[in-house]
Parts: structure tokens; C-alpha cells; sequence
């Protein structure tokens, strides 16, 4: 059987792209290593917000579009996105989070305490202190590495036909399950981050895509040989997978599981660095050699973002 280490990245749908920049990199201090297009709607950003190298397990990543409709969180979807903080940090980031008049609830849940709270656009965000993981060396503002988010702690899912769901996880990505607690079952990846999956194991109305969800979570793959067995793995499970697709700083195939959740798996390589330094990492606007030809005009276009020091 195949094992993924754990989740690579989440995407999402949000609003407004500097009020985007100002949650993820001015409140949670979030390095923004990338500022590139989608590459299916390119008149639209396509945001990276990791670590200080952009680690795979420590990227949310964003279609920012200003106006758009408001989504509905529910099955079929990323219903909370989780982070991973250094131990003994949780007091420091409830007071953070209070500081910028971000509402925060305490829950716990597996005998660890999560703290829960919403972004500017009304994804569901929670952080729990985790020792696993590397920290995370990135400075903003007042979060510097002793108290900065590592990266994901993971996710809890959403489904329409939870069973299914969980068996793919067991079954097909490879996690194992390790505890159930009312109506969650948790599976953990062999990765030190990004690892744990909540699954809520009652079915759930199908959520409605826009601003405020979750659009898919990409599982992890070393690198493109692994990638195509598990290309080849998903479509003899009888999933329908699509063809690999470049997305310039890894490698991507796609799947909607039986629970209507899509799963892409995407490679490890090449990172963020590649067409960038590590120092500059996120300071230009970067174009797939298609659109290089329409820079000037997609410039024009796209609102101007800036990451700002908002302590």
C-alpha cells in the first residue's frame, strides 16, 4: 500500500487579496513565498502563504477575488483548516489574536485544546500546540520563531458520505487510524506535520464553493516517479484522476473522492525557490512562461497587494 506523509498544501477561496495579505501575513505572520496567478483564471491571484522556506505541510494557499459571492461551508470540503504552534504558545496567540479583534473560542477535543477563531472572509481556522515539526524561522512583526506557526497541524473533513471518505484515507492515502471521540475519527500520516486528520463521521449538507471554503487539499508526493504510481494507484481504485499538471513549483494530479471532497496530490519539488532566491521568496509577481507575453496587462488588472507590518 501507498503511504502520503501528510497534507502538502490547502487552498481556499477568500475575498479582498490585501485584506487576504493582512490576515496570513500581518496577524498570523505567515511568509508569503509566492505571488503568481491561477493558472486556469489568470486574471485572478493565486497566493502562497508558508513557512520561511515554503516546507510542503506548511502552505495555504489562495484564489483571492474581491466581491465574489460568499460560500458555505459544509460536505464535500476542508470544513477547518488546523496549525501547528510551538508548545506553550497558546496564551501568546490568544492574545495576538484578541489584539487584532479576532474572536477566538477554546475547545478541545482528543486531549489536546484548540484555539478556534475565523479569517477576514470566514474560513474556519483553529491552532493547537504540537512539539512535532520544525520551527518555523520567519520573522514578522512582533511573531518571531519561538512563537511562529510551524505549518499544519492538519484538517478536520467534511463529507457527504463519510464512510467512504475514511476508507479512502485509510485505504488509499495510507493514514492510519488512531482514535474516534463522538462523532470524529482521527487518522494520522508517517509525516512530523501536516499529519493528523479529524474526519466527522456524520454526513453533511453539501457545502456551496465561494468566498469562505476551502477549494481542495493536495496530499503530499516525494517527487514525480512516486507522483505517477500514485496516479496510477488512485485510477486502479476506480477513481478518476486527471493527467498530471505543471504547476510550476510542484506537480499536480486531481480526484474527487466518493465524500465529493477534491484531493489532489501533488510533489514535493521543485519549491518555491526555484524561480526566486530563498531571501526574495514572494516580493514579485511571477508568471508560468504562457502568460509571461501578458504581464503588463495582467499587472494592470490584478489589485495591488502589499504585506504590511501591522504590530
Amino acid at each position: 500500500m501507498k503511504k502520503t506523509a501528510g497534507i502538502h498544501h490547502i487552498t481556499a477561496i477568500v475575498g479582498h487579496p490585501q485584506e487576504n495579505v493582512d490576515f496570513y501575513a500581518g496577524i498570523l505572520g505567515l511568509r508569503l513565498v509566492k505571488k503568481t496567478i491561477n493558472f486556469d483564471d489568470p486574471g485572478t491571484y493565486h497566493l502562497y502563504f508558508g513557512n520561511d522556506g515554503g516546507r510542503p505541510g506548511s502552505i495555504i494557499t489562495f484564489f483571492p477575488w474581491a466581491n465574489a459571492y460568499k460560500g458555505k461551508i459544509g460536505g464535500g470540503q476542508v470544513g477547518v483548516t488546523t496549525y501547528a504552534i510551538p508548545t506553550g504558545t497558546m496564551s501568546y496567540w490568544e492574545g495576538r489574536l484578541e489584539k487584532f479583534n479576532v474572536k477566538v473560542e477554546k475547545t478541545e477535543r482528543f486531549g489536546e485544546t484548540y484555539l478556534q477563531f475565523e479569517d477576514f472572509h470566514g474560513l474556519q481556522l483553529e491552532l493547537v500546540e504540537r512539539a512535532e515539526g520544525e520551527r518555523n524561522q520567519w520573522t514578522y512583526g512582533d511573531v518571531t520563531p519561538e512563537v511562529a506557526i510551524k505549518g499544519f497541524g492538519g484538517a478536520v473533513l467534511y463529507s457527504v458520505h463519510p464512510e467512504q471518505t475514511a476508507e479512502i484515507l485509510q485505504n488509499v492515502m495510507g493514514l492510519e487510524k488512531i482514535g474516534e471521540e463522538g462523532d470524529l475519527v482521527r487518522f494520522q500520516a508517517y509525516g512530523d506535520i501536516g499529519n493528523i486528520v479529524d474526519m466527522k463521521m456524520v454526513a453533511m449538507e453539501r457545502g456551496q464553493m465561494g468566498v469562505g471554503t476551502v477549494h481542495h487539499i493536495a496530499w503530499r508526493a516525494k517527487d514525480d516517479e512516486d507522483q505517477l504510481d500514485w496516479q496510477r494507484f488512485v485510477a486502479d481504485e476506480g477513481y478518476g484522476v486527471t493527467a498530471v499538471r505543471d504547476r510550476n513549483y510542484f506537480n499536480a494530479i486531481y480526484f474527487r473522492e466518493h465524500g465529493e471532497i477534491l484531493f489532489e496530490i501533488a510533489t514535493d519539488p521543485p519549491g518555491f525557490a526555484h524561480d526566486e532566491s530563498y531571501e526574495t521568496m514572494g516580493q514579485e509577481l511571477k508568471l508560468p512562461e504562457q502568460y509571461e507575453d501578458y504581464r503588463e496587462k495582467l499587472n494592470s488588472h490584478l489589485i495591488p497587494i502589499k504585506v504590511r507590518e501591522l504590530d
